[in-house]
């Protein structure tokens, strides 16, 4: 799994110019308030996940973007997960309005509950993590004063492995293709006396495993981010 993240690194290094200037910074917070729905119909509990965002300025046309959150989420009869989401994105613009981008999302699942969807076969320690390319586009477009509408939209591939311990001393591990789609559409608003800009939109995000499998999880809810703008 860790090629992909290799194979992206190498071509930032070939993509971008080597002579590089002062760069352009954002670095901030997000939170993410998401209702999560497993493919297995099971209830839980909608989440905060929450996370540090970062964006790079290289030059005029290329920028590198970061994003993590982290949240925990709770199973109705009990079980809990944790979730990690980050995505490292390489951003080329195309006009004022906008821009391409191509990156690594990384996923990973731990549940710390020995509960599973049927209570008589416990369920330790699943991990499931995944790995893969993205490609989208993002747009936006200026409404009035420092106001301006966000819309971002990108295609998923990644490869999953879940590891899974059962009861009685049983070791499961199984490997999946995924694909999927992650949508944003926001708000934003800079406030140019202290360099910040504050972002209120929606994110909706699927996955989904080989169709023989039947996975298909899907999350989705609030974002509120900001981030603080500066040089080095």
């Amino acid at each position: 799994m860790k090629k992909f993240l290799l194979i992206f690194i190498i071509l930032i290094s070939i993509l971008i110019p080597y002579k590089l200037h002062a760069l352009d910074v954002s670095a901030g917070a997000s939170t993410w308030f998401a209702w999560y729905k497993p493919s297995s119909g099971e209830k839980v509990d909608p989440a905060f996940l929450y996370g540090p965002v970062m964006s790079v300025k290289i030059n005029n046309d290329f920028n590198v973007t970061f994003v993590y959150y982290y949240g925990k989420y709770e199973y109705d009869y009990g079980r809990t997960t944790k979730r990690h989401d980050s995505d490292l994105a390489l951003n080329y613009r195309l006009n004022d309005y906008l821009k391409v981008f191509a990156g690594v999302k990384y996923r990973r699942i731990e549940a710390d509950s020995n509960k599973g969807s049927n209570p008589t076969v416990p369920i330790h320690n699943l991990k499931a993590e995944s790995i893969g390319p993205g490609l989208g586009l993002n747009a936006v477009y200026p409404l009035f004063a420092n106001i301006y509408v966000i819309g971002t939209g990108a295609g998923l591939f990644a490869v999953r492995k879940a590891e899974y311990e059962l009861g009685y001393g049983i070791k499961d591990d199984r490997y999946y293709h995924s694909y999927g789609y992650n949508v944003t559409m926001a708000i934003a608003y800079y406030i140019q006396s202290v360099s910040t800009v504050i972002n209120l939109g929606a994110r909706y995000q699927c996955f989904m495993d080989r169709k023989d499998t039947g996975i298909q999880d899907k999350f989705y809810g609030i974002t509120l981010t900001a981030t603080y703008s500066f040089e080095i």
